[in-house]
């Protein structure tokens, strides 16, 4: 062996990693709450966690998740500032369903090069996301992975944290028959079912930069589109008078009715109206030409749902207006019986929960207006 093999030989660039947190320092000062301690950097993030000792019985909620395949589009594009907010939607979103607010949160980017504008771009993103959410991007870390990954290649995950009163939590424990099921609009496809999507786009052709006249836009575009983050917004309306949420179901892998029979207590059946809203022309699209039968689109993708809220009727046109006052578009969905006796439409599957959890009968009838 004629030369000494160095880290950087290697694949390895520790100097690029450190003109990447440069790069990104701007973006993560702004992604802050007052409980913060210490800055960028450290082995740890740390958060005072004092305002808790006046809680009467404060419950930590935590959620960890990435974005999946839809890092594929990010990378095709070159465009990297806005898969941030698909991975925070995806992370503080699921916090809180249970009511809890999301304090604090790291994140993890895995790459084959460490190209520090590239990186910086991702973080950016999460950032700006996490500052929208009232949520303190605390730390997190770039790992450079050559051989296992291309140099252009990287995935991105993070991990959360939150609290919330132990007598505020939300969930099946609350939710009585009468209660009736609010949608909230997605913004697109969120970040689940890319790789049904990039399949049916790849099978039919389609290039990235087609522009395509029912997005208005490229289909890259439209795919790239991130997720919308709800959490401020969930929280405003849980601390609304006159509100008194039931329970609230994030819209993500499994579909609405999967998700909505998680957070149901068995016994319960929830019947929702396709009738009540048209999907957005991405999915109309994806099922047209890739044949997609309905039953596993909707298994797959949110469909123009991406959360439900679920709370007592004398209620609801509160919260509507409450949603629409923030730029959510919402709107009734559905309704809650006991499972006994319940308008079960023959011949239509009843889902019963996902996720290794047994709630709830969730059955979704009736068809889409035409767009």
């Amino acid at each position: 062996m004629s030369e000494p093999i160095t880290y950087a030989a290697a694949g390895v660039d520790v100097e690029a990693g450190d003109r990447a947190v440069e790069l990104m320092k701007a973006s993560v000062r702004r992604a802050t709450r007052p409980e913060v301690l210490g800055g960028l950097g450290g082995f740890a993030g740390m958060f005072d966690a004092s305002a808790l000792a006046g809680m009467t019985r404060p419950v930590l909620a935590t959620s960890t998740d990435g974005v999946g395949t839809k890092v594929a589009i990010a990378q095709a594009l070159d465009r990297h500032d806005t898969i941030g907010f698909d991975l925070v939607g995806m992370v503080v979103d699921d916090i809180v369903v249970c009511g809890a607010e999301p304090l604090f949160m790291t994140d993890y980017i895995a790459t084959g090069k460490v190209v520090p504008e590239r990186i910086a771009a991702i973080v950016s993103g999460i950032a700006a996301a996490c500052e929208q959410a009232g949520v303190a991007l605390v730390g997190g870390e770039t790992a450079e992975h050559p051989g296992l990954l291309d140099p252009d290649e990287y995935d991105v995950a993070g991990a959360a944290t939150g609290v919330v009163e132990y007598d505020d939590v939300l969930g099946p424990q609350r939710v009585v028959a009468g209660d009736v099921v609010l949608a909230l609009g997605s913004s697109g496809l969120h970040s689940n079912g890319y790789s049904l999507v990039r399949r049916v786009v790849e099978s039919a052709g389609w290039a990235l930069d087609r522009e395509v006249a029912e997005f208005g836009r490229t289909l890259g575009e439209e795919l790239l589109t991130p997720t919308r983050v709800y959490s401020t917004d969930l929280l405003h309306l849980i601390r609304t008078d006159g509100v008194d949420l039931h329970a609230l179901s994030h819209v993500t892998g499994g579909g609405l009715a999967a998700n909505l029979a998680r957070v149901l207590p068995q016994g319960v059946f929830a019947r929702l109206d396709r009738s009540t809203w048209t999907p957005p022309p991405v999915f109309t699209t994806v099922a047209e030409l890739g044949r997609v039968p309905r039953a596993d689109l909707e298994r797959t993708l949110n469909m123009g749902i991406g959360f439900v809220a679920l709370l007592p009727r004398d209620q609801a046109d509160l919260a509507l207006r409450t949603l629409e006052a923030r730029g959510i578009p919402s709107w009734l969905l559905g309704e809650v019986t006991d499972l006994e006796g319940a308008p079960i439409e023959d011949g239509v599957e009843v889902v019963h929960g996902a996720k290794g959890v047994e709630g709830g009968a969730v059955q979704v009838v009736g068809e889409h207006p035409l767009a």
